[in-house]
């Protein structure tokens, strides 16, 4: 199990494993092969990034709270004169309370395209249907076949899980298939995932992460 420093804010952070990161890095490249660039804007300890590594060639990291040697910035409340970064896709985990919002700002700072880790529920609500629908009308929804355990101010890779999360999609006009289905579809995240994406290096990488 790999914890966070407890000196620091765990309030809103909730690791996620690696395999989810190359999940999600595997669909971008299938949607948006010109992908080059990504920016985890909510990185905590870097476990996501990390992921994210195998399938981008640059990922910058930013977060409120110091967690490691990322750079410092309010995703949100930050202003817009001080963005540290533009990368041509934003994808993260946000703060359970600042999702839309998360939502919001990347789609409109992403060059081609926005994913967020969420609950499956995020599908839900009348005021949520404007932002998926007409405001930042999104691409694709990819659930987890296998969950994937997301738990307060650590990483546990034995963990298990009854929420159900699942990885929302965005494409930026222009990117991605000409054609594009009249409404959002499923994108599969078939059983053995975690297996097949889980490397020797993330144990290794959660525990420098851990003593640092």
């Amino acid at each position: 199990m790999a914890h966070v420093n407890p000196a620091r804010d765990a309030t809103n952070l909730f690791p996620t494993a690696p395999w989810g990161g190359r999940t999600i890095g595997e669909i971008v490249r299938r949607l948006d092969p010109k992908a080059r660039t990504c920016w985890e804007p909510a990185c905590g300890p870097g476990m996501l990034a990390h992921g994210l590594n195998d399938n981008f060639q640059a990922v910058y990291q930013s977060d409120y709270v110091q967690y490691g040697d990322h750079r410092i910035f309010d995703f949100v409340r930050g202003p817009e004169d001080q963005v540290p970064f533009t990368a041509d896709w934003i994808i993260t985990n946000p703060p359970f309370d600042l999702d839309e919002e998360f939502v919001q700002v990347a789609y409109a700072r992403a060059r081609r395209g926005v994913a967020m880790l969420v609950r499956l529920g995020f599908l839900e609500g009348q005021k949520r249907h404007q932002l998926l629908y007409r405001d930042c009308r999104y691409y694709a929804v990819a659930p987890f076949s296998e969950r994937l355990p997301l738990i307060m101010g650590c990483w546990d890779p034995e963990a298990s899980s009854a929420a159900a999360y699942a990885w929302f999609i965005w494409l930026k006009p222009g990117v991605g298939p000409r054609i594009r289905p009249p409404h959002p579809y499923v994108i599969d995240i078939p059983p053995g995932t975690c297996v097949r994406l889980s490397r020797d290096s993330d144990l290794q990488f959660a525990a420098m992460r851990a003593a640092a």
